[in-house]
């Protein structure tokens, strides 16, 4: 009887405010969960999906799991000539989640089959390596193989991505105090259409030059501790202005976490979902009902809130 694994990857937080595509950190909850079992077919079949309304797709080509887990077995066959003979693997994957959001949904099914593999081959591939299978399944769902979201749902805590090509990404420190609230609104914004709206805009040194700047203090915050400096690093002249219209009621929002004392605040991901940091657990909650209030009162819009420490776990064997 084959081993059947559960495997729980994080939702994400993307961007950070300054670091489009370059910084992202992993949330303690929500999450997805994958399935898995090796099987004696040749590729990747996915047997079921729940939690998703119906929506996603079972083609292991389309859906951002299959993806993930056929690269896997691409990049350990290529390793180990011996784990050839494991042909292939079966997925159920478990939305936990909702779908454009900007929670990272694709990226958490991505990391959790690709670790779901990679734990079913005897792990022959290294973190870094699963963070670029996870990157596979996340073509799927906007077009284009980023690790924002992706490597801090396989690694746990925040994560730069220095570059990709070479690829290299590097994991930074996070104070123990920091905590986060992230508001979900309950409205969709599509990855793939979000990220049409940036690549479609041109942007002039005076606006790049703040966005370098800022990226540079949220390092230097985090390996200080300095919580205030990274506040103050939350100044997004790039994306955040050309998205925020997309979001109902996000100005309101925004002006509403920062009256109620966050550090900082901008859009998770591609949105529509709001984040905000703070120094502590009962401040986070304070600002997260806040934006939820403000949410409420100006787009109409019922929301979900989510607030507390950085997860310092990935991916992981439940």
């Amino acid at each position: 009887m084959n081993r059947r694994l559960r495997i729980f990857a994080p939702a994400t937080v993307a961007n950070l405010g300054p670091g489009f595509d370059v910084l992202g950190l992993a949330l303690t909850s929500p999450g997805d969960i994958v399935e898995a079992e090796l099987s004696d077919r040749p590729g990747v079949e996915i047997v079921d999906v729940t939690g998703d309304q119906g929506l996603l797709s079972r083609d292991p080509v389309e859906n951002v799991a299959g993806g993930a887990a056929a690269d896997v077995l691409r990049r350990a066959a290529q390793k180990d000539a011996r784990l050839s003979s494991h042909s292939g693997i079966r997925l159920w994957v478990h939305k936990q989640m909702p779908l454009a959001s900007g929670l990272g949904s694709s990226g958490a099914s991505s990391a959790a089959a690709a670790v779901a593999a990679n734990e079913l081959l005897g792990r022959p591939l290294s973190p870094l390596e699963l963070v670029l299978s996870a990157m596979e399944g996340e073509r799927a769902a906007s077009g284009t193989p980023h690790a924002d979201n992706v490597a801090p749902s396989v690694m746990g805590g925040i994560i730069l991505v220095r570059s990709y090509d070479p690829f290299e990404i590097v994991s930074l420190p996070v104070p123990t105090n920091l905590r986060i609230a992230v508001v979900h609104p309950h409205c969709k914004v599509s990855t793939a259409e979000a990220r049409t709206l940036v690549k479609n805009c041109s942007y002039g040194l005076d606006t790049i030059v703040p966005n370098l700047g800022n990226i540079a203090a949220f390092v230097m915050a985090l390996c200080s501790g300095d919580l205030g400096l990274l506040g103050r690093a939350i100044d997004d002249r790039l994306v955040e202005p050309v998205r925020a219209a997309s979001i109902p009621g996000f100005d309101a929002v925004k002006n509403a976490a920062l009256a109620a004392g966050a550090l900082g605040c901008s859009i998770a991901g591609s949105g529509p979902s709001v984040f905000a940091f703070a120094s502590d657990d009962e401040s986070a909650h304070r600002i997260g009902r806040a934006m939820q209030s403000a949410f409420k009162s100006s787009a109409g819009l019922e929301s979900d809130l989510h607030s507390g420490q950085v997860s310092a776990l990935g991916a992981r064997v439940v």
